[in-house]
């Protein structure tokens, strides 16, 4: 369970968010400049609410001034809009920076074959397309297994037939997985297909909690 109730003043409006989720898949759905990003960099730890609190099973992630753990202890997965991978390591290396063991674990393997970006573990970013990328990045994102997983806009760049695909990847892999995902789009297909459970976002606020029937997804 993870329970999220914070404010944070922004230049337009405050942010004033409270929800819960369970192991689900939860889409933040609104206009640009309402405030998702902030609530991701919030739960991750790279931007701190001026009060509230977030916690996940138990564990106080932040609270009021009294708590505020870091990025790096809150075992969380981040993938970025842009994907964020570092141009001067080959897809591999990206995938198990941070990794603490020295041979890749068995999991990570499977996660890799299900994106089927074998082929790709010896290229740089400069070398691969932006579906690769998304596919390399979302794969380095569950690397560390993260008790919680944040995607920021990751099929924004993709052709129709990549996003697809991406998409049903995601399905399968928190199907098999079930860690909590939190996703930013602005593709209300997208929410739909995805979604558990849609917040809809506009100026900081959640105008509209709605439970989504998500569509089965075919392969994979």
């Amino acid at each position: 369970m993870l329970k999220v109730a914070i404010k944070k003043r922004l230049k337009q409006f405050t942010l004033d968010v409270t929800f819960k989720m369970d192991d689900e898949i939860v889409v933040l759905f609104g206009p640009s400049g309402s405030g998702k990003t902030t609530i991701l960099n919030a739960l991750a730890g790279l931007v701190r609410p001026d009060e509230g609190e977030i916690v996940r099973d138990q564990e106080v992630l932040f609270q009021n001034k009294k708590v505020f753990l870091p990025t790096k202890k809150r075992n969380v997965g981040y993938l970025f809009q842009d994907y964020a991978l570092f141009p001067h390591m080959t897809v591999e290396k990206n995938i198990t920076y941070g990794v603490p063991k020295r041979t890749m674990p068995e999991f990570l393997q499977q996660w890799i074959q299900i994106t089927g970006i074998q082929h790709l573990m010896k290229k740089y970013p400069n070398q691969i397309s932006g579906g690769e990328k998304q596919r390399a990045a979302l794969v380095r994102a569950l690397a560390p297994q993260p008790r919680l997983l944040l995607l920021d806009e990751p099929f924004s760049a993709l052709d129709s037939t990549n996003r697809l695909r991406c998409q049903d990847e995601l399905q399968f892999i928190h199907r098999k997985w079930r860690v909590p995902i939190i996703l930013v789009t602005h593709d209300e297909g997208e929410a739909i297909k995805l979604a558990d459970r849609i917040l809809y976002i506009e100026k900081g606020k959640i105008i509209k909690n709605k439970v989504k029937p998500k569509m089965k997804s075919q392969g994979l």
